[in-house]
């Protein structure tokens, strides 16, 4: 509720005054003009209903001059739409299943990091399509650009390594996200690619790949998901059970900075599961739908409901007074 004249709520400040004479009016009424020696036969008489009517009279006519200001004072009902056209994004995830992923530089590991920042990554967003490709020795379409972000969580959580045979074809990987992006319409197409390796793997090599998204104005952001140095890496021993040993990281930069600058994206380097939270962050922010938001805003008066009560009580006041109580207007 709001209103547009709300300066009348200072003629409120009357209303005191005027049941403050009313009163002082009423009491000095009552003030005894004759002297009776004793009243008790007239407290024992039966009262008349009416002459309890004045208290009436006051009250509709209080009620009523209130209803009035607030008549005077304009409430309005605002009424506001909001229409949103958002221009979403087509976002293909490219994450690497090689083996290596199994690396615990990243906690737990570098496979399971990945994919609970991919999860948090889409519950962000609001209008994208966005789809999953996995990589091994061969690529493969796990889901294509969808709005069905519950369906993509849930695919994400049944990702399992191993089920490809091992390698790391990185290029192929691209060339499957492309071929998902190639007919889309959007304005912006982007994929993101997730590895901790080099590519040895796949008929398609990295750069191939990212002149052919070129073509297609397919931007790539590339992240290299590992340490410097060497990771510790799990080993199951038939002898003594579950072991680790250091393992190499060699990931394959230069090449996956190409791939990104060369179609306008950028690389990152995650070393720890708090710096990949924060490239995807920052990926989120770079990659923004764009969204129109269209507010209109109307009025609705409601005066008249407070002016109708107000001439009510004004109107019941009056049949009091003239018609009940009878009283005389003195000329």
């Amino acid at each position: 509720m709001e209103w547009a004249n709300p300066e009348w709520f200072y003629a409120l400040l009357l209303l005191p005054i005027f049941i403050g004479v009313y009163l002082f009016r009423f009491f000095k009424k009552r003030s005894p003009s004759l002297t009776f020696s004793n009243l008790e036969l007239a407290k024992s008489l039966p009262g008349n209903w009416k002459s309890h009517l004045h208290w009436m009279v006051a009250l509709a006519t209080w009620t009523g001059f209130a209803l009035l200001i607030v008549a005077l004072a304009r409430p309005q009902l605002k009424l506001t739409t909001i229409e949103r056209n958002a221009e979403g994004i087509d976002i293909v995830m490219v994450l690497d299943i090689s083996s290596s992923m199994r690396a615990e530089d990243l906690q737990p590991n570098r496979f399971e990091a990945a994919r609970e920042v991919a999860k948090e990554f889409v519950g962000k967003r609001v209008s994208d399509r966005i789809g999953l490709v996995t990589f091994a020795m061969k690529s493969f379409t796990v889901v294509p650009p969808t709005l069905d972000y519950q369906l993509l969580t849930q695919l994400l959580d049944d990702l399992e390594m191993g089920v490809i045979e091992d390698g790391t074809a990185i290029g192929m990987g691209i060339a499957t996200a492309i071929n998902r992006l190639k007919d889309s319409e959007t304005k912006s197409k982007v994929i993101i690619v997730l590895t901790d390796g080099q590519n040895n793997a796949g008929e398609i090599d990295p750069v191939t790949a990212a002149d052919l998204a070129l073509t297609y104005d397919i931007k790539i952001y590339t992240i290299g998901a590992g340490t410097r140095g060497t990771a510790p890496y799990p080993i199951q021993d038939p002898i003594f059970g579950r072991r680790y040993q250091n393992i190499e990281v060699n990931i394959d930069e230069e090449m996956l900075t190409s791939v990104a600058e060369l179609t306008g994206g950028k690389y990152y380097r995650a070393t720890d599961s708090d710096e990949l939270m924060r490239v995807y962050n920052e990926i989120d922010e770079l990659e923004k739908s764009k969204v129109e938001e269209l507010i209109y805003t109307d009025f609705e008066d409601q005066y008249p409901k407070y002016l109708s009560l107000a001439f009510v009580c004004f109107l019941l006041a009056f049949g009091i007074d003239r018609f009940i109580l009878r009283s005389i207007v003195s000329s």
